[in-house]
């Protein structure tokens, strides 16, 4: 059923306003915007990555029309973590107005900054930690320790005269982290007794029963694989996911293998890591690819990129024989990360690939080589027990996320009516200790294709789809200017079809018959006549090959 879009009415005073563009509905481009008193604060600014049938797009953003015209109330843009999904469209917000304050931990911070360089940005940025307590206009900010699969992450408790807001950020309540770093239940404690109005809580893993395994439980089975390992070891997982990187790191060295980085993120947010402290790297164990070569097989460990099954990444370009690595027999590789929703075909056909070089393919199914940085079920209830939120808007996730986070709040008490299952584009008014609907944007996708932002619209990609999956036919036909008779052609080229040209030679009289009783009718406008030709050879094509293919024709009058 298509949203209903409405605007929502002018702020009323002393109202706090949330709208969400991104994150809801989806895993990726997470974002949210808090309006009071005139003034604007943004919670994270992420990319969503392409699926399969939004060929040619490298990244969609979220949707900035919203605020595009109120960039100068916009007192700062506080990043949770250093997640792409959280911070990689940072650079495109700060392109349009270069001056917002970025504020962050101090990963979070680095990981942002070494993007925006390359971006020719640079921006005003505040580092905070756990316990920190800023204020950004009209909005009191207090930072609170959270635990998941990068190190530094923290939710934010918003407070203004409206009410308390906890936005969690990505989380999870791991009791045995292996930085030591635990999501801070004393504050949310603390929180809950002074009275949290709207609680935006993760929802990735709500569908997800019981708790999240520990990451701990990772290491040993990374350590069994790289011992058994005849040859070269290959680990693919998130270029900024340091405790995996770490775990690897530690495993290679107990049994005598280096460790060579591949992928230009990977080394870029691993040397950042190590340079912080966040990554402590065992003494001689890194080695530079080119010099890796040079060791025997079975004393190398290649950490890479490519868990999702990227075409650009290195691993599916491994299992494509395009990279100077070449996976055979013997090898091992490790895909130490969960499959996000939509890139499970991708991840198969790079586990195919692999598989039929020779390579041994360890994966989330068949070994425990990864666990989730998202809280479980279990630990969502907790959170609502330790809280007791009086509303709720579950964000960060797919529909049916959404809708498990919200059946668990209600699970512990919390009335439907105050839990909002909203979408990109809902605006939430919150008051008094009540949150309600006022409004709905309309909220698009932004495409960055190559050089393009914004450009690329749902109708090129629908044109792309058909061009991939159904060809491509051009006709060409001159007519007589005053009589409408055909001079010459069709001429009828295809791409894509299995059939030679010469299938076509049976539609040719046919358009040349349209054509004239076109002409006998009086058209003679060469537009006109070039739907004559369209729809003539489009249903003799969908009869007969039962094919929908793009089709460009050009009428030439002579």
């Amino acid at each position: 059923m298509p949203t209903t879009v409405y605007d929502p009415p002018a702020l009323p005073e002393g109202t706090l306003r949330v709208f969400p563009l991104g994150g809801l509905g989806e895993v990726g481009r997470n974002m949210t915007v808090f309006e009071y008193a005139g003034k604007l604060l943004i919670i994270d600014c992420g990319v969503l990555f392409p699926e399969e049938h939004q060929p040619g797009v490298d990244l969609i953003l979220p949707d900035f029309e919203p605020i595009r015209h109120r960039l100068d109330d916009v007192v700062g843009v506080v990043l949770t973590h250093g997640h792409e999904d959280h911070i990689g469209a940072v650079p495109y917000l700060l392109k349009i107005k270069n001056d917002i304050p970025i504020v962050g931990s101090g990963l979070t911070l680095a990981l942002t900054e070494a993007k925006l360089k390359e971006h020719r940005v640079r921006p005003y940025s505040l580092t905070v930690r756990e316990g920190q307590i800023e204020q950004l206009g009209p909005f009191e900010l207090e930072f609170i320790a959270v635990n998941h699969s990068i190190p530094d992450a923290l939710a934010v408790a918003v407070r203004t005269p409206a009410g308390v807001v906890l936005a969690t950020g990505d989380f999870k309540m791991d009791q045995l982290p292996l930085d030591g770093r635990l999501t801070d239940l004393r504050a949310f404690s603390r929180l809950g007794e002074e009275g949290v109005d709207l609680f935006l809580v993760d929802s990735t893993n709500a569908d997800v029963p019981g708790f999240t395994p520990l990451e701990r439980e990772i290491g040993p089975v990374l350590e069994q694989v790289i011992a058994r390992a005849p040859r070269r070891v290959i680990v693919a997982s998130f270029s900024s996911h340091v405790h995996r990187v770490q775990q690897v790191l530690d495993a290679a060295h107990a049994h005598g293998r280096r460790v060579a980085l591949l992928g230009r993120s990977m080394v870029r947010n691993m040397g950042i890591a190590a340079d912080l402290g966040y990554l402590t790297v065992p003494e001689g164990v890194l080695i530079d690819y080119k010099k890796a070569r040079d060791l025997p097989d079975d004393r190398i460990v290649y950490m890479s990129t490519g868990s999702q099954g990227e075409p650009m990444a290195v691993l599916s370009r491994m299992a494509n024989l395009d990279h100077e690595i070449e996976p055979g027999p013997g090898d091992t590789v490790i895909l130490a990360s969960s499959q996000i929703p939509g890139n499970e075909n991708a991840i198969y056909r790079v586990i195919d690939g692999l598989t039929k070089l020779g390579a041994n393919v360890v994966h989330k199914g068949n070994a425990k080589v990864h666990v989730s940085g998202h809280a479980a079920a279990g630990e969502l209830l907790y959170c609502y027990n330790i809280l007791k939120p009086r509303n709720v808007l579950p964000v960060h996730g797919e529909y049916r996320h959404l809708m498990a986070n919200a059946r668990l709040a209600q699970d512990t008490g919390i009335p439907a009516e105050r839990t909002i299952l909203a979408e990109n584009g809902t605006v939430v008014d919150l008051k008094d200790g009540h949150a309600q609907v006022v409004g709905q944007l309309d909220i698009g996708f932004v495409y960055v294709d190559g050089s393009t932002v914004g450009e690329i619209t749902d109708a090129d990609l629908k044109d792309r789809r058909i061009l991939g999956e159904e060809g491509f036919i051009s006709v060409i036909v001159v007519v007589d200017a005053a009589t409408g008779k055909v001079v010459s052609g069709p001429e009828i080229h295809a791409r894509g079809f299995a059939e030679d040209d010469k299938v076509f030679d049976g539609v040719k009289p046919k358009i040349a018959a349209a054509l004239a009783e076109a002409a006998q009718s009086g058209v003679r406008d060469s537009h006109a006549l070039s739907q004559v030709v369209r729809r003539t050879i489009g249903r003799w094509v969908n009869q007969s090959l039962r094919r929908r293919p793009m089709i460009v024709p050009l009428v030439i009058e002579a």
